[in-house]
């Protein structure tokens, strides 16, 4: 059985980023939304595109994610950077984690398996707390350009106890991603496990 990661539940969101301070080289090409501009406002009929993983995720995202008192750790902010590189075969990629949190800093390493035609993810967490968390989830989005991740982690055990954590990654704008975690721990009820909240770093940002 595996170890539930001290990090917890990493996945995807936030509210609309527009930001004037956000300052970009003419050069430079900003990330874009994956609804095609059909040049008229759309309709029920149309096709939502499948979510273009090498478009969205790849690059580094500064966070900050607020957790509660748990079988992992003590509660407080954690803060760090998480760095998605690009992958080379449409379905298999790797992040790394950066992170401070309330008992010091720590680094996570993951493997990321995206099914597109499936709309499936898999993520394989390892922490350097000790930790490895498995995750399982599906992918799906609507005509305004928002797409949900429903991920659940495999039963784990933490410090004698399992524990299981379900999140929400909300994908809502091409620079930020919020996720919404709840905790389980021995078949007990499901109990908030935070929010984190993912920033996309932009050449030129000040």
């Amino acid at each position: 059985m595996l170890r539930l990661t001290g990090f917890g539940v990493v996945c995807v969101m936030t509210t609309l980023y527009v930001s004037a301070g956000v300052t970009v080289s003419a050069q430079q090409r900003l990330p874009q939304g994956q609804i095609p501009d059909l040049g008229r406002p759309t309709e029920s009929g149309d096709d939502i595109p499948l979510f273009d993983y090498d478009q969205y995720f790849p690059g580094s995202w500064t966070f900050e994610w607020r957790t509660p008192e748990s079988p992992f750790g003590s509660g407080g902010m954690i803060e760090g950077r998480e760095t998605f590189a690009a992958g080379e075969d449409g379905r298999n990629y790797v992040s790394s984690i950066e992170a401070v949190g309330p008992e010091g800093p720590f680094t996570v390493e993951s493997t990321i398996v995206y099914l597109k035609p499936q709309q499936s993810f898999t993520r394989l967490e390892n922490d350097s707390r000790g930790f490895d968390l498995l995750k399982v989830g599906r992918i799906g989005g609507d005509l305004g350009g928002f797409y949900t991740i429903h991920y659940e982690s495999a039963p784990s055990v933490v410090d004698g106890v399992v524990a299981r954590v379900r999140s929400v990654t909300r994908i809502v704008s091409p620079f930020n991603f919020k996720v919404e975690s709840r905790i389980s721990v021995d078949g007990g009820p499901w109990t908030n496990f935070g929010t984190g909240w993912w920033r996309k770093e932009i050449d030129g940002e000040p």
